[in-house]
């Protein structure tokens, strides 16, 4: 089989599950409403259920739920019949997967279910199936085709799952006004937790580290000052370190262009008084946002009195892994 059929057998796979993305779009109903009314008022967990392919995508949306702010886990049918079972509650909702609606392993745990009173919730692409049937809510994904060529192998319907899983972890997230920082309590390892975790005072230059002068202090000392402490600007601070302003290193580019005399010049005449601010406990990837915002190098770090707590430049954040 030549290249170019090669490519074209894989085009054909991924038009033929886009089109089974983008057909889910009508199942976003008022049982998808109902399914996200249950989980909010759910007071135990969520605890997804799947045989074969559907449980592997099953695993997937329960650790996304989890990881978003609606605490759920993943039981295998088979091992529920043999005492797994025990791990769902009254006060549980479950959500099961089957494409077929008809899985013989997810059917015999049906009536038990019930007789708990749990509340289901069915994920299939068959609405007359046995499980659609017998849910509280069924959610309907149903694919026209799989992008297998046999029409076998579980292809368009697993991502057409994955998908509606993603859409129902992702509203309830909105739903519930979940935040960066509750997301990163629980992604605390890795870039991701150091970029969620991470706070300004964790990265800042303080004490003698932070280049300081006062507002008379000449242009030439204020230069040597930017040099010997190397962030590209220097923060212009009452004795007490309460702040007055800022001196970068475009400040400095815009003095000798006006050809000023650096040591008659005073750095509080020519200072930037509005300079960008940022407080020592807000998360570093704030910074971030507010570095790419104004199209600055550097922050001075205050309190609520304007005091100086520290200094901090884009190499910092990218030295600490947040960029």
């Amino acid at each position: 089989m030549d290249s170019n059929a090669l490519k074209k057998l894989a085009r054909n796979v991924i038009r033929t599950e886009a089109e089974a993305v983008a057909n889910l779009d009508k199942h976003i109903d008022e049982a998808f409403v109902a399914a996200c009314r249950s989980i909010l008022a759910c007071r135990g967990r969520i605890v997804v259920l799947g045989m074969g392919k559907s449980g592997h995508i099953g695993g997937k949306i329960a650790a996304t739920l989890a990881s978003t702010g609606t605490p759920a886990f993943f039981v295998h049918p088979a091992e529920a019949s043999h005492g797994d079972l025990g791990m769902i509650t009254s006060e549980d909702v479950v959500l099961v997967l089957s494409n077929s609606g008809e899985t013989d392993e997810v059917k015999q745990l049906l009536p038990v279910l019930k007789r708990l009173g749990v509340m289901i919730i069915a994920m299939t692409g068959n609405s007359g199936s046995s499980l659609a049937r017998h849910a509280d809510v069924h959610i309907n994904v149903e694919v026209d085709d799989e992008a297998c060529p046999l029409g076998l192998a579980p292809t368009s319907s697993t991502t057409a799952a994955l998908v509606m899983g993603d859409a129902l972890a992702v509203t309830l997230l909105e739903a519930r006004g979940f935040t960066a920082e509750d997301f990163a309590r629980s992604h605390p390892a890795g870039q991701l937790g150091r970029r969620l975790l991470l706070q300004i005072q964790d990265v800042m230059h303080t004490g003698d580290d932070m280049p300081v002068v006062s507002a008379q202090a000449n242009l030439s000392e204020t230069i040597v000052e930017m040099t010997k402490k190397r962030l590209g600007l220097v923060a212009v601070t009452e004795p007490t370190l309460k702040v007055l302003g800022v001196f970068t290193d475009g400040d400095l580019r815009r003095c000798m262009e006006l050809a000023l005399d650096p040591h008659t010049t005073i750095v509080g005449d020519v200072m930037t008084r509005d300079g960008k601010t940022i407080r020592h406990d807000v998360l570093a990837v704030e910074a971030v946002k507010l570095l790419q915002r104004y199209k600055v190098q550097g922050l001075l770090v205050i309190d609520d009195d304007l005091q100086l707590q520290g200094v901090l430049n884009f190499h910092d954040l990218l030295q600490a892994g947040v960029v």
